[in-house]
């Protein structure tokens, strides 16, 4: 899926160029740490690091059922997924806005279990467990969430490039 990518001039350096979608989807799909951000019923955020995994043009994570960030899924579905570098002046950070859907079929959940185990050398292992995943040894469930971006952000810090991508329907 390709975005309709512009420069935020508003905030960006002059001569600032947009950050291609290939270059942002590759930050994506590498990145080894994401910051999630969910709302709780009563509108207060809630932000926490997890690993995810990106696939068929969305972003994949998991977290147990009882886990606040899946008890905050249960009653409002949108989320943030950040990921990034601290340093000012290089790297690029990416914050992709999108609906949460827990996923339940088998045959993505066990794509999903190659690919996490793949992206980080067998340390995240899990195995199908009906519509969740468990992890090695069977200690936990975990319930798996799709987010297909609605809007992602970019922000370039070398040459600083604020750029949006949009996804149409």
């Amino acid at each position: 899926m390709q975005p309709v990518t512009e420069l935020d001039e508003g905030f960006s350096e002059p001569g600032a160029i947009a950050t291609e979608w290939g270059e942002v989807r590759d930050a994506l799909a590498s990145a080894q740490l994401f910051w999630v951000t969910t709302v709780r019923k009563d509108g207060r955020p809630h932000v926490t690091p997890l690993v995810a995994v990106w696939l068929d043009d969305a972003l994949f994570f998991c977290t147990g059922p009882n886990e606040q960030k899946a008890v905050n899924l249960r009653h409002n579905q949108h989320v943030i997924l950040s990921t990034g570098c601290n340093q000012w002046n290089a790297g690029l950070d990416v914050v992709v806005e999108g609906t949460a859907r827990r996923v339940t079929d088998t045959a993505t959940l066990e794509r999903l279990t190659h690919e996490w185990q793949s992206k980080w050398d067998g340390s995240w292992h899990f195995e199908v467990d009906g519509d969740a995943l468990r992890d090695e040894g069977g200690a936990g469930r975990a319930l798996v969430f799709e987010v297909a971006p609605h809007k992602v952000l970019s922000f370039a810090k070398e040459h600083f490039a604020a750029s949006r991508h949009r996804f149409r329907p």
